[in-house]
């Protein structure tokens, strides 16, 4: 495994699996299960941006991450995941604050899992 993956994945685990995991066993109400419907979870006007933002990066980042699964190699996919992820980085703060909502937790993780389901680890 090269640097470059070796970032991507830890970068990952930070930006969702491990603040996901941290803030749900936090969190004795979210403990269970992740409810498939994000629609149940309902979210304040700033919640709502951030996600669709946050879906459309991810829809972009899903594209990328199966272009490097099949073409690792390729300079200018590895670029746009990484211009992806430093965007990404500069959301953290307001993640780790909008996480503390129970809701928004719920709605990340039903939604970033379409996400995990791609990056192999």
């Amino acid at each position: 495994m090269d640097g470059f993956e070796s970032t991507r994945r830890d970068f990952m685990r930070k930006l969702g699996l491990t603040l996901g995991a941290s803030i749900v066993v936090g969190s004795p109400g979210i403990r269970a299960s992740v409810i498939e419907k994000k629609e149940e979870f309902p979210l304040s006007p700033e919640q709502h941006i951030f996600m669709e933002r946050y879906e459309t990066w991810m829809d972009e980042f899903i594209v990328l991450i199966r272009r490097q699964a099949t073409h690792p190699l390729d300079i200018d996919n590895n670029r746009k995941i990484v211009v992806l992820s430093e965007q990404a980085k500069g959301w953290q703060k307001q993640l780790v604050d909008y996480m503390k909502d129970e809701n928004f937790a719920r709605y990340y993780m039903t939604v970033s899992e379409r996400m995990t389901k791609e990056i192999p680890f």
